[in-house]
């Protein structure tokens, strides 16, 4: 697999809270020059960012973000603001405890709502899989697409573990073609990027990819 076509599939991510504007415009910079398929920031940027990118590159931001725990119509409010600043693609995190509480038709319902606040955008639903067992992880592969959502997320990179193989060999067995599936959180090498895109992720959420393709080419690979 070509460095082209990973970076095709990379949402460029910053999400770190000491993220600064000038920060955010490298990696608008750096989104543009290598044709990631993203760049995935806070919401306090999204309107500098799409402003700055004018169209080059896709604005995708994070809501309820990292812990999931706010109540639905915050996480919704915050989504529909954000497509109203410029916002492309949307990444929302899942109730974590009301999964753990079995209360499913709430879950559900947490991810409908904001699939309504973004209307025609993408919606990426993180599952937080560290936290989940794998029978979790089944159910929610099928809330996800029944609330309508466009993918189902693995990872913040804020908990306690990131993507694995053999989660996101689960999450495609489980969405079965129904959601896209996009793998992110502690992805650390060009090697883990091809793997994951060839056991069918649609999307990579990381900060390095640019870094280590960059890396390569000055290599002459």
């Amino acid at each position: 697999m070509d460095h082209k076509e990973i970076l095709s599939h990379v949402d460029h991510t910053l999400l770190k809270p000491e993220a600064t504007w000038p920060q955010v415009q490298a990696l608008c910079d750096e989104a543009v020059a290598y044709g990631t398929a993203s760049v995935c920031i806070n919401t306090c940027y999204v309107r500098q960012a799409a402003a700055y990118l004018a169209g080059r590159c896709k604005v995708c931001c994070v809501v309820g973000f990292p812990l999931g725990a706010m109540d639905t119509a915050s996480k919704a409010f915050e989504a529909r603001t954000a497509i109203a600043n410029g916002a492309d693609e949307v990444d929302m995190v899942i109730n974590i405890g009301r999964l753990k509480n079995g209360e499913y038709d709430a879950v559900r319902e947490d991810i409908r709502a904001v699939k309504e606040a973004v209307g025609d955008k993408v919606l990426k639903v993180i599952i937080e899989t560290c936290l989940l067992t794998d029978e979790e992880k089944r159910r929610m592969c099928d809330i996800v697409c029944e609330a309508g959502a466009d993918y189902i997320k693995t990872s913040t990179g804020f908990s306690t573990g990131g993507a694995t193989f053999e989660d996101v060999a689960l999450m495609v067995k489980g969405v079965a073609g129904r959601c896209k599936v996009k793998a992110a959180g502690g992805i650390s090498t060009i090697q883990d990027m091809e793997k994951f895109l060839e056991l069918g992720a649609d999307r990579l959420g990381t900060s390095r990819a640019v870094k280590l393709i960059r890396g390569e080419q000055a290599r002459g690979y």
